[in-house]
């Protein structure tokens, strides 16, 4: 009994201390929530529902925004082997000489027929003023001939008037002696012989001074001709003599250097005092009108025409926005027009893509800036797009 008893005692403490724990760990709960975590710690990272909601949300946003993207690029066209492109004049003097006077025009704009430079004017200036002297003479050349034409025409008149009289004598005598002969003939008592005679004789002599009249008169009149030909003669010399005046002023006008265009004097090469001949270059002008040379792969051009809108952006000015269209295409491929172009006839042919100069102007619109307020000149980088769709 005794043995059965302290049996119950053992079984009746054991089972508060089983059930205390289990109303502490219920009480403070701090065992179960770590129990959690551990079995959350165990569980992989694509295996939660978090994972999924934000891996779908983010394929949807790059998926949709790389659409977009696209939607948006394919309406461009750009590339970076473009640069800033002019038709650069470089000034050399006609002559040789020594530089008298050189304007301060560096990295200066210029205006059209503005003087540049001068060259010692000795020699050129004595030609200019003999070659005005031989204009002078053949002037005074062309007056005499002209005198001498009036002259001639004069005689020509005094001629004829002179003749007039011998004319008329001549063809009374001849009258007189035809009616002598046809009185003769009507009855031989009416005529003597002797009056007879003498009409022959005086209708041959009046007959004879008429004849030397006229020739006189032709004699004036080829004095006529040879007068207008020496006025033709003498006109002759003086365009000669006009033409080296011409050519004297042209080799004058060459002793000054002037800008055949506008624009910004750049690279000057010489000063006061320089000696110069036609192969020295005196300095460069950029002119005011400049465009972009943009080399395009050629798969680029498919969609591109003249007039399309271009945004242009130059390295050196990042921030600013210029604007701009397409102007025209160069017909071919840059490699085409190269020194040596490639022949791919022989060997092996490794197909490669190839450029297209493509002509770029710009423009001042849709709140573009103007390239005249930048110093923005040949060789500069630039990065254009052209908006092809």
């Amino acid at each position: 009994m005794a043995q059965a008893g302290s049996r119950m005692d053992q079984h009746s403490d054991a089972e508060p201390r089983d059930e205390q724990p289990e109303s502490a760990a219920d009480g403070n709960g701090n065992d179960g929530a770590d129990t959690q975590d551990a079995n959350q710690r165990k569980t992989p990272v694509y295996k939660r529902p978090l994972f999924w909601v934000i891996a779908v949300v983010v394929a949807a946003v790059v998926l949709i925004g790389g659409t977009l993207y696209y939607l948006h690029s394919r309406k461009f066209e750009s590339t970076d082997d473009a640069f800033i492109d002019a038709h650069i004049v470089r000034l050399q003097p006609q002559i040789a000489g020594q530089l008298t006077w050189v304007a301060d025009a560096d990295n200066k704009h210029v205006e059209a027929g503005q003087l540049l430079a001068k060259i010692e004017p000795t020699g050129p200036e004595a030609q200019l003023q003999q070659a005005q002297a031989g204009v002078a003479e053949a002037e005074a050349a062309i007056e005499q001939a002209r005198g001498r034409l009036i002259a001639a025409r004069a005689q020509v008149q005094q001629a004829q008037a002179n003749a007039a009289a011998p004319e008329a004598q001549a063809t009374k005598d001849a009258r007189d002696l035809d009616r002598y002969l046809t009185l003769n003939k009507v009855d031989d008592a009416a005529v003597s012989g002797s009056q007879l005679d003498a009409a022959r004789a005086q209708a041959r002599a009046s007959a004879a001074q008429a004849s030397a009249a006229r020739r006189q008169v032709d004699t004036a009149q080829a004095n006529v001709l040879v007068a207008q030909r020496a006025v033709a003669a003498a006109q002759a010399q003086r365009k000669a003599a006009q033409a080296k005046v011409d050519q004297a002023k042209v080799t004058v006008g060459d002793l000054q250097v002037t800008a055949p265009i506008a624009g910004q004097v750049v690279n000057r090469a010489v000063n006061v005092g320089s000696t110069v001949s036609p192969q020295s270059q005196l300095m460069a002008i950029v002119p005011d009108h400049i465009w972009v040379t943009a080399n395009f792969k050629e798969t680029q051009i498919t969609g591109m025409k003249r007039g399309q809108p271009v945004d242009i952006k130059v390295d050196a000015f990042p921030n600013i926005k210029f604007h701009g269209h397409v102007d025209s295409f160069q017909r071919g491929a840059g490699q085409a027009f190269a020194l040596l172009p490639p022949q791919n006839a022989t060997g092996n042919f490794v197909k490669v893509v190839q450029r297209v100069p493509v002509r770029i102007v710009f423009d001042r619109k849709d709140g573009g800036a103007d390239w005249h307020k930048y110093p923005i000149g040949p060789g500069m980088s630039v990065v254009p797009t052209v908006r092809v769709r």
